[in-house]
Formats: C-alpha cells, sequence, structure tokens
C-alpha cells in the first residue's frame, strides 16, 4: 500500500489558492467583502477535510483512507511527554518513595497546621483569662475607692508591712547621708595628701624652716593614713547598709506586693460569688455559681499561701536587720571616735575587730613624729 505524501495537503492550500482571480480595483484593494468571505470558507473546507486528531494519530506516511497502522488515541494514558519518574530535581526516586514523600509533606502540612491552630486557641484562652481576671480586679479596687466594696484586712500583717516601708524609707536616707560623707571626706583625704607633699618639698627648699616644714608634712601625712583607713570603715559601712536596703527589704517587699495583688483577687472573686449566690438559682446560674466557688477557692489558697511567706519574711527580716544594724553601728561608732581621738591602734584595731581589708597597706613604718 502506498501512503501520501505529507506534503499532499499543502499543495492542495497552495494550488486552490494560486488558481482563484483575485480582482484588483480601481484605488488598489484588491477583491470585495463577498469574495473574501468566499474565501475563508474555502479555507474553512480545507481545515475540516484534514486529519481528525481524536481519532487518529500521524504515523510516518501522513494519512490516508485505510485505517492500518493508524492508532486510536483513546487507547492511549497518560501525558503526550513521558518523565522518568526515577529522576526528579537532580535526586532519583522510586515510585514507592514519590507517593511517601506525598503522604508525609501532606501529613507534615496537616500537623503545622493542627500545631498553629492549637497555639492560636491556647493564646486566646490566656487573653481571655487575662481579660477576665482585669476587669473584676480593676472593678474590686474602684469600689474599695470608693467605699462600696469590702476588702481582707490583717490588722497585725499590715502594721508589720507599713512600718517596713517606713524603716526602709528612713535607712535610705542614712544611706544617702554616708554616701555624702564619705565623698566629702574622700576629698579631705585627697587634700591632706597634697598638702602634706608640699609641706615635705618646701622642707627640703627652705633650710630655714625645715624643721617646721617637716612636722607638718609628718602630721599631714598621718593624717591621710588615719583618713584612708576611716574610709575603709565607712564604705563597709555603706556597702552594708546599701545590701540591707535593695537587697533583702526589696526582696521581702516584693513579696508583699505579690501578697497584696494576691489579696485584691480574692476579694474580687469573692464578691464575685457573693452577687451571684444573691441572683436566681436556675441552671444556668448554679453552674456559674459552682466556676465561681473554684475560682474563690483557688484564690483563697493562693492568698493564704502569700501571707505566710510574708509573716516568714518579715520576722526573718527583722532578726536579719538587727545583727547586720549592730554590728554596723557599733563599727561606724569605733572607727569615727578613735579617728577624731587620734588613736590610730584603736582605729586599726577596730578595722580587724570586723575583718576589714584595707586596698592601701597600713602596715608602714611608724613616722619620726608618732615615735617622739
Amino acid at each position: 500500500m502506498v501512503l501520501p505524501s505529507r506534503v499532499t495537503m499543502s499543495e492542495g492550500i497552495m494550488s486552490k489558492a494560486a488558481t482563484m482571480e483575485i480582482p484588483i480595483s480601481s484605488n488598489g484593494v484588491s477583491g470585495t467583502l463577498n469574495e473574501d468571505e468566499s474565501l475563508e470558507q474555502d479555507l474553512q473546507q480545507v481545515m475540516v477535510s484534514g486529519p481528525n486528531l481524536n481519532e487518529t494519530s500521524i504515523v510516518s506516511g501522513g494519512y490516508g483512507g485505510s485505517t492500518e497502522g493508524i492508532i486510536p488515541t483513546g487507547s492511549l494514558k497518560g501525558p503526550a511527554v513521558h518523565i522518568n519518574p526515577r529522576y526528579l530535581g537532580l535526586r532519583f526516586l522510586t515510585a514507592e518513595g514519590q507517593g511517601s514523600m506525598s503522604q508525609q509533606s501532606s501529613h507534615a502540612s496537616l500537623t503545622s497546621e493542627e500545631l498553629s491552630r492549637g497555639v492560636a486557641v491556647e493564646k486566646f484562652d490566656l487573653m481571655k483569662k487575662w481579660g477576665i481576671n482585669t476587669y473584676k480586679c480593676t472593678k474590686q479596687l474602684i469600689s474599695e475607692r470608693f467605699g462600696r466594696g469590702s476588702r481582707t484586712v490583717d490588722l497585725e500583717l499590715e502594721t508589720q508591712i507599713e512600718l517596713l516601708r517606713d524603716t526602709k524609707r528612713k535607712y535610705e536616707g542614712v544611706l544617702l547621708l554616708a554616701r555624702a560623707l564619705t565623698s566629702h571626706f574622700y576629698s579631705l583625704v585627697q587634700t591632706q595628701r597634697a598638702l602634706g607633699d608640699a609641706f615635705s618639698d618646701l622642707s627640703q627648699k627652705s633650710p630655714e624652716l625645715q624643721e617646721e616644714f617637716g612636722y607638718n608634712a609628718e602630721t599631714q601625712k598621718l593624717l591621710c593614713k588615719n583618713g584612708e583607713t576611716l574610709l575603709g570603715a565607712i564604705n563597709f559601712f555603706v556597702s552594708s547598709i546599701n545590701t540591707l536596703i535593695n537587697k533583702t527589704m526589696e526582696d521581702t517587699l516584693m513579696t508583699v506586693k505579690h501578697y497584696e495583688t494576691a489579696r485584691l483577687e480574692f476579694d474580687a472573686y469573692r464578691a464575685d460569688l457573693e452577687e451571684l449566690s444573691l441572683g436566681p438559682r436556675d441552671a444556668a446560674t448554679l453552674c456559674r455559681i459552682e466556676i465561681a466557688q473554684q475560682n474563690f477557692q483557688i484564690h483563697r489558697n493562693k492568698y493564704e499561701k502569700l501571707r505566710g511567706d510574708v509573716t516568714i519574711k518579715l520576722r526573718f527580716l527583722q532578726e536579719n536587720k538587727v545583727k547586720v544594724m549592730h554590728k554596723q553601728l557599733l563599727l561606724f561608732h569605733n572607727a569615727i571616735s578613735s579617728y577624731f581621738a587620734g588613736n590610730q591602734q584603736q582605729l586599726e584595731a577596730s578595722l580587724q575587730q570586723f575583718n576589714i581589708k584595707l586596698s592601701s597597706a597600713a602596715s608602714d613604718k611608724p613616722s619620726w613624729l608618732e615615735e617622739q
């Protein structure tokens, strides 16, 4: 069987177009509207007479009247271009690997979506609880300020807390004055050192006043040495008072702050429970009363626990404060008295008693003025 050449259709179209007479009008426009439509119809007939791609597939010899050697397109499955499933994105995969990868991707996407939803729900619940708690506490606080709401009061504990705050304010004043004394006394010691150096220099350059300048130089150096010893005692006093105020007392007051917050929450939920108890006793109200009772019990336990913590910390703070201040006040008194009395041995003994070590060497050889 001789199959027609694949150029037969194109030759027929070209011959059809070549034999058509196309008149030219006087203005250079070719053809008329009817002739253009006739040409389009001829082209459409040629295209209709071509092969139906839905029924046959063109083979090496084109297409003809016989159906031998023609493969129906309905029997073809899959894409027109065959893709090697073992090669994808520079990676070799098996069919099972592709399926498992797709399932894992879907599972990972689903898990990530569930986690995101869970985190969002958890944050929403926390925000909701925070909003409700803030509303109740604000309502309770306003009621207390305007005298319409009742508050739980522990008179003994409240008195101790107020005494602690007053003591802290007074100790802060003492600390401020002690720091000012340290600063001024440090300037005095530096001035005495400079003055002693000036006297010493003049004693060497003024033979007629060498002895007088020498006395004053030695006196200023001795005062400077004793002043440094006193500065060590005052610095130790300031450091201990600062630790007592800004660490020990502050820690107790932080617990007091948590206790006061718990007290406000306890009164807020107590007032909420009392308000619900005075209302109607239908099914919905009973459910709300039960929830309010649970919340009330939770905040009551929290309040009682913090009240116990505050009581214990206040007792320990009082004992620690007495011990620290007894030691520091004794040191301060002995150091100041010894310095202004000119008793250098007693001043150094006071520092040794409290295990205070100076940065500068205090065991210098005594001057000739001290030996007199």
